[in-house]
């Protein structure tokens, strides 16, 4: 993956939208975080649930992408973490996921930030939104392997957890992966 370009000012950050976890579910999956030959694991600061990948974005895209994000109305829901994957399903296996649930509450909010970032100018993502925390990015892991680690920690489940907020997120490619950093929380109420 490239890093980000620079824009006539210089400036240019890499956002996404995502709700973070709390520490307790955090810790949870940074144990499961080993045991794949080829897995980078992703660090504990960084596990989210992604609503929306915006990509790289100047000052100007950035700012009318944070006010947006203020007309999200949605009521506070609670979230579980819950069973594990790969991407793709078939195929070699790229990413090793922790599952989320219920995901009709999920697929809400995500509706009603697409909406908000669409009016502001974005497009519209071209996948399909599939709700998950990536846990490990795999380069020549055979599926075997991947099947037996699932297998192994398939009855993952976590207590639930509130959702209040959600966050845009700016992301920093470095040589030991993606740093995130909030750039913004939005909480979440009905309106």
């Amino acid at each position: 993956m490239a890093g980000p370009t620079a824009t006539h000012d210089g400036w240019v950050k890499r956002l996404f939208v995502a709700i973070e976890l709390p520490p307790d579910v955090r810790e949870r999956l940074l144990m499961l975080c080993s045991g794949l030959r080829g897995a980078r694991w992703v660090r504990d600061g960084q596990f989210h649930v992604t609503l929306r990948f915006l990509g790289e974005l100047d000052r100007r895209a950035a700012l009318a992408v944070e006010q947006a994000l203020h007309g999200v109305r949605c009521d506070p829901f609670e979230l579980a973490v819950s069973g594990l994957g790969h991407f793709p399903p078939r195929g070699t296996p790229r990413v090793v996921w922790a599952g989320v649930e219920p995901q009709d509450e999920l697929r809400h909010l995500h509706d009603r930030v697409d909406r908000v970032l669409r009016r502001s100018g974005q497009a519209p993502e071209g996948r399909k939104f599939a709700p998950h925390i990536t846990l490990a990015r795999l380069k020549g892991t055979p599926l075997g392997q991947v099947l037996g680690f699932l297998e192994g920690h398939g009855g993952l489940r976590c207590e639930p957890f509130p959702v209040a907020d959600f966050q845009l997120f700016s992301s920093r490619l470095s040589s030991s992966g993606s740093l995130y950093t909030v750039e913004a929380s939005y909480p979440l109420f009905a309106g």
